[in-house]
């Protein structure tokens, strides 16, 4: 019996040792890892990413009074973070489109170019995603005049 604790704790010495010698490693190379649960920046490419933007930029315009649809001109800033699920933070310039509420597809209606019309905000918003529950939903949201 005290032969085989003494084999675990060599064996679990052996592997704070090795955890050790591995970040260490990787401090001195420069790299450096995401801490879990921090903040990382996000690629809008990525399809988790685009379908919490795409899913905020709806939020958007359901919440909004205009009779024209707006959709993100550019996105400034793209962050996640794991939590229990997954937080995605943006910071987009949205525009106006020509596209009035009535139009289901806003992905190809062009930005307002009239002065009277044309109107852009930059907003943040926060998007709590569980995507094996099917559960996203807006946690924050604010917009400025751009």
């Amino acid at each position: 019996m005290a032969g085989s604790s003494r084999a675990l704790l060599l064996l679990l010495a052996a592997l704070a040792v090795a955890l050790a010698v591995s970040a260490a490693a990787g401090a001195s190379s420069g790299r450096r890892s995401p801490l879990v649960g921090g903040l990382m920046d996000a690629n809008v490419n990525e399809e988790d990413v685009q379908r919490a933007l795409d899913f905020a930029v709806s939020e958007y315009n359901k919440a909004s009074n205009d009779r024209y649809h707006s959709r993100a001109l550019q996105v400034v800033r793209a962050r996640k973070q794991v939590v229990a699920g997954m937080n995605y933070y943006f910071d987009v310039k949205m525009g106006r489109t020509t596209c009035t509420k009535s139009q289901p597809n806003l992905d190809n209606c062009p930005f307002h170019e009239q002065p009277h019309l044309k109107r852009e905000e930059l907003c943040s918003f926060q998007i709590y995603s569980v995507p094996w529950l099917g559960k996203i939903s807006v946690v924050k949201s604010s917009c400025e005049n751009a």
